[in-house]
């Protein structure tokens, strides 16, 4: 601490203060890095990529991907979580700078999976060779789960018990056996 003069000297003497001296180096604290903010981008950046690898094996995550929407949550909740801090308490934690730069990101990447997911995926291209409700499908043949072939010709054949057959309902089912 050093002494200085506060004030004119007066015939009863003068006025001195204590004023401690301003060192850059020393009272002043390092701030910590913000975990908050970077795990939470890791987890932003894992989640298309646990899609990829983990989810599209189960076509109900597949179809309606409800299980990467959290992630992507949880991971823009921390984000947002350590910028509040940073901002809060600048003279503790970094990421003031960095906070928004990996949120923005983040938020870009969440925006560029819905799209593809939502938007993109659906629009398939309308299949000109395809018969229309009503009309009559083309001869096929299938296998059943069984394994044994089934053609459309049988299907429609009446039965030794049934006198006509009206019409077959065809369901194809997404998926693997």
């Amino acid at each position: 601490m050093r002494e200085y003069t506060i004030g004119p000297d007066h015939e009863q003497g003068t006025l001195r203060a204590r004023v401690p001296a301003i060192d850059p180096g020393a009272g002043a604290m390092k701030r910590r890095w913000n975990l908050t903010i970077w795990i939470g981008f890791l987890i932003v950046l894992a989640a298309p990529f646990l899609y990829l690898a983990i989810f599209v094996g189960f076509p109900a995550l597949r179809d309606a991907p409800w299980a990467t929407l959290p992630i992507f949550a949880l991971g823009i909740g921390l984000m947002a979580y350590g910028m509040r801090r940073a901002w809060r308490h600048p003279e503790a934690y970094r990421g003031r700078i960095a906070g928004p730069v990996l949120f923005g990101t983040g938020v870009v990447c969440l925006a560029f999976f819905a799209y593809g997911m939502f938007y993109a995926a659906r629009q398939l291209p309308a299949s000109t060779g395809a018969p229309r409700v009503g009309q009559k499908a083309p001869e096929f043949t299938l296998q059943d789960t069984d394994g044994h072939p089934v053609t459309l010709a049988r299907l429609l054949a009446p039965d030794a018990g049934a006198d006509r057959v009206d019409g077959v309902v065809l369901i194809f089912y997404r998926g693997f056996w």
